[in-house]
Order: C-alpha cells, then sequence, then structure tokens
C-alpha cells in the first residue's frame, strides 16, 4: 500500500491543457474518484501517474518515492481499463497468471494467488473458460482479478463498470468496494458517473476543463459544493439554478426574481450575504427539496412557488415533475410517488428553504 501526492502537475496537449497545476495527496489505503464530465482530464491524470504519459511540469509520487521518470512496469501499480483487455486465446486463469510469469515468479506462488483472487471474485468456477466464454459481468470480475494479483502499492481503475448494464454496474459496485475493504488498498478510479462516485468513494476529487474544482467526502461534496459547476454536475436530476436579487424586508433577507420570491430562513447566519444585499446572486435548490405539500416534512421551513407541470416522470419510487414558471423558466422536483401532481396542472410547491445554496454570479463560488 502506498499514498500518491501530485504537486502541481500540468500536462498540454500543444496549446491545450488537459489537466492544470494538480495539487493533492490521495491516503495510504484510501479509495479516491476522480469524477468530472467528458475530456475534464480524470483520465489524462491516471495516465500520467501510470506512466503512460509524461507531465508536462510538476511531480508524481507513490509513497515516497518520485515517479517522474520511472517507467510504466517499475511503478507497482495494477490497472483496470475500461476495455477488459484479456486475452481471447487464454483461460481465465492464465489471464490472471501472465504477469506473474513475467514477474518469475514460482509456479506454487502463481497458482496460490491465482486461487485466492477468484475465490474472493467468485470466479473459481471458470478459471478453465476462455473470455468469449464469459459474460460482460464475469469479463470485469477477470480483470480486476488480474491486478489483484499482482499486490500492487495502488490499484488504478478507469471507468471499468461502463460496459455492463445498469444491474450488474450494482452488483460490480458493491464487488470493487468490498474487495477495496478487505485489502485495504490506495484505489484510484476514473468515473463519469454520479453515483459511482457517490456510493463507491471515501473522497470525490471533482475536475473540470483540467482544473481541481473539490476533493471531500461525497456527502460533503453534495451537501456543501465549492462552486456552481460542483453543484450543477453531482446530483441527478441536477441542482435547478436561478438568477435575483437579495433584499431586506422586515429584517429577513429574501432572494427575488421574475418568477421566485424565497426567504433565507432566520437559522441562517446573514453575515455572509450582507454584502449582496441589492445584488444579484445565483440561488440553488436541489430537485428533491422541492415537495408536494401533501408529503412534505413537517419540520422543515418552506415557501411556497407555483409553476405548471410540461413534463412527469414516474420512476415507481418517486416521481420527477418538470415545471414551468411564470417568467417561462423551467425547474425540476422529485417528490413522492404517492403524489396525484398530473402532465398540465398548475401547481404549488413548498421549498425547502433551508436547503438553498448561494453563488456569487461572477465567480460562481459558493456565498
Amino acid at each position: 500500500m502506498a499514498s500518491v501526492r501530485f504537486e502541481s502537475v500540468t500536462k498540454r496537449y500543444g496549446d491545450g491543457v488537459a489537466l492544470r497545476e494538480l495539487d493533492m495527496t490521495v491516503n495510504d489505503g484510501e479509495f479516491l474518484v476522480f469524477v468530472g464530465p467528458s475530456g475534464c482530464g480524470k483520465t489524462t491524470t491516471l495516465r500520467l501517474l501510470a506512466g503512460l504519459e509524461t507531465a508536462t511540469s510538476g511531480h508524481l509520487y507513490i509513497g515516497d518515492r518520485s515517479v517522474d521518470t520511472l517507467p510504466s512496469k517499475d511503478r507497482d501499480i495494477a490497472m483496470v481499463f475500461q476495455s477488459y483487455a484479456l486475452y481471447p486465446h487464454m483461460t481465465v486463469a492464465e489471464n490472471m497468471a501472465f504477469s506473474l510469469e513475467l514477474q518469475g515468479l514460482s509456479r506454487g506462488e502463481i497458482q496460490q494467488r491465482v486461487q485466492r483472487a477468484a475465490q474472493q471474485m467468485g470466479l473459481e468456477t471458470l478459471l478453465q473458460r476462455k473470455p468469449k466464454e464469459l459474460s460482460g459481468g464475469q469479463r470485469q470480475r477477470v480483470a480486476v482479478c488480474r491486478a489483484i494479483v499482482r499486490n500492487p502499492a495502488v490499484f488504478l481503475m478507469d471507468e471499468p463498470l461502463s460496459n455492463l448494464d445498469a444491474q450488474l454496474r450494482g452488483q460490480a459496485r458493491a464487488e470493487i468496494s468490498q474487495l477495496h475493504r478487505d485489502l485495504g488498498t490506495t484505489v484510484i478510479y476514473v468515473t463519469h458517473d454520479q453515483v459511482e462516485a457517490m456510493t463507491m468513494g471515501t473522497r470525490i476529487a471533482v475536475l473540470n476543463q483540467g482544473v481541481l474544482q473539490q476533493v471531500d467526502t461525497p456527502q460533503a461534496i453534495y451537501s456543501t459544493p465549492k462552486n456552481k459547476f460542483v453543484a450543477g454536475f453531482m446530483g441527478s436530476p441536477a441542482m435547478n439554478f436561478a438568477e435575483g436579487v437579495l433584499i431586506n424586508r422586515d429584517d429577513q433577507i429574501w432572494f427575488q426574481s421574475s418568477a421566485l420570491t424565497l426567504p433565507l430562513p432566520p437559522l441562517q447566519s446573514p453575515t455572509p450575504y450582507q454584502r449582496y444585499l441589492g445584488q444579484r446572486v445565483i440561488g440553488g435548490l436541489r430537485p428533491e427539496d422541492l415537495h408536494d405539500p401533501r408529503f412534505c416534512p413537517a419540520d422543515i421551513p418552506t415557501s411556497p412557488l407555483r409553476g405548471t407541470i410540461h413534463h412527469r416522470e414516474s420512476l415507481g419510487n418517486e416521481v420527477i415533475l418538470y415545471l414551468t414558471l411564470a417568467d417561462g423558466q423551467t425547474l425540476m422536483a422529485r417528490v413522492d410517488r404517492r403524489s396525484e401532481m398530473a402532465l398540465g396542472d398548475t401547481v404549488e410547491l413548498l421549498a425547502n428553504t433551508a436547503a438553498l445554496h448561494w453563488f456569487d454570479p461572477q465567480t460562481e463560488e459558493a456565498i
């Protein structure tokens, strides 16, 4: 096991910057997830650490050792790719053993490692099959097992579940998370899937356009996003945003836009907002913080808003409403599955004002 450290790591391709001044540490034994949209720099970060790319500037460390000039084979890492890259002419056991044979390990040691890894991932009965005889989920397990047998200091995983269907992804998430708990090895995982990031990572690092936006626990990323990008990217459906003005009315601060008038609850300290009084701000509210009045929790501060439902999705366990407000702006609400609000209805929802987020319209940083 080992920690990983990035010191001002930058990667350029001609005039383009894929990664800019990345400074962060991945702790020993941590499961860190890099997440962000396509082209944000997350796979580039993994390839730099793996030695498949060379940083334009900055330094990389695995443990206390600089790996800037080390070839990939000497970095003590194991990588699991989006394409499982299994040798089609080899059996499962041979695929798992191949890297160990290159290391010159004894036949007994190789067999012991292969058996142990196969048992961990439930592949004992499939060791003599070829990849073409396996399902997608089984191939994914073989790729993970091939990494396990090497006993690396760091696992690098580049969207390893993206080729699986939804049910298998859920199962594989649980298996990889359990494997991390069993092995205690440092894992750096790349995905664009927020669900994978939220459910698997001990910490999440959010990237956008090659710049690290925020790194924190999943709950902190979700509850206290550092800026508007993080707030909008993490969460599905995405956070609703509206631009308006903060005003003082009867010694209480209110948010006012062309279609919304919402009070900041008294329990919220007014100090950070004083300098924004009379100025424009961006307000944010997650869809699950808009409630059908019939099923609204009784212990939260609320304020009503009205809109017309132009689309409705019933997902069994919840209902997603798409509303058009008086000024033509749209927003989404995730309401109780028992809600009977129908397509075309003009409805009144209750906004949880304690859950409002505020962002500076110039910097887009959280207020």
